[in-house]
């Protein structure tokens, strides 16, 4: 009898040996071990813990990058995380990322982010999409979205713009689009981006996973925008006219691809 239950818990997963079931993970490699024990197998070999708030689950390869605060995520969301890892459709990975976004990682007050600000300098520009976001809000949105922080950043390079969503800690959605983007494009290529992190926002407020998935490309379309995460833009002098602004509810599609 003893010898038959040595052989039975030597064919067992050692990794099913390391961490009860119910035991909360303290670790990378205890919170790897439980993942396999849901199902993960062996398709991811390394597991790190990260403090980005901003990229909560994301794999290349064999390695798996956590936020750390899933180490306390319940069972569920752990299950989700598997899927997304193992899911080859579309589909049932959107399914995995809604069900993993529902987990709310907790931050101390302490270690909430300085937010930037727009430099007083810049202010006009931000006052200047802050009226594009009530008229853009009013013409596609129905008036249905909040009103959001809209900051003006002069550390953007290549990126144009971006929104951030309203974190557990308490940091406010926000806005931010590139100075040099409206310097070097103009405010017809500008305003296209703000509505295109407008459809980020509204996304976020409908519940939906903010991605440039599905969900984004049909309201992209909606709206009139490009349904692409990059397009190439062309600076204003090279288009052959001063930068101007768009009349209203119109948005510039002009060299709008993917790069």
């Amino acid at each position: 009898m003893l010898s038959a239950l040595s052989r039975l818990f030597r064919r067992r997963n050692p990794h099913q040996l390391e961490l009860g079931f119910h035991d909360v993970p303290n670790n990378g490699a205890e919170l790897l071990a439980r993942l396999r024990q849901l199902g993960m197998g062996n398709a991811i070999e390394q597991l790190r813990l990260t403090r980005n708030r901003m990229v909560m689950v994301s794999f290349s390869g064999h390695e798996l990058r956590i936020h750390e605060g899933y180490l306390r995520a319940p069972e569920p969301v752990l299950r989700a995380v598997v899927a997304f890892v193992r899911s080859r459709s579309r589909a049932d990975r959107a399914a995995a990322r809604a069900q993993i976004v529902t987990f709310q990682v907790d931050r101390p007050q302490s270690s909430r982010r300085r937010l930037p600000r727009t430099v007083a300098a810049d202010e006009s520009m931000a006052e200047e999409l802050r009226g594009w976001h009530k008229a853009y809000n009013d013409g596609y949105f129905a008036g249905t979205l909040r009103t959001v922080a809209i900051r003006v950043s002069r550390r953007m390079k290549t990126r144009l713009g971006h929104y951030t969503a309203r974190s557990s800690a308490g940091d406010p959605a926000e806005i931010a689009i590139s100075r040099s983007h409206i310097q070097r494009h103009g405010w017809e290529e500008a305003c296209h981006t703000l509505l295109h992190e407008m459809v980020h926002q509204w996304q976020d407020e409908q519940g939906h996973s903010i991605d440039h998935g599905s969900t984004f490309r049909s309201k992209a379309r909606e709206v009139g925008i490009t349904p692409l995460a990059r397009r190439a833009v062309v600076p204003a002098k090279q288009r052959g006219s001063a930068p101007r602004k768009p009349a209203p509810l119109t948005i510039g599609l002009r060299a709008a691809r993917e790069e």
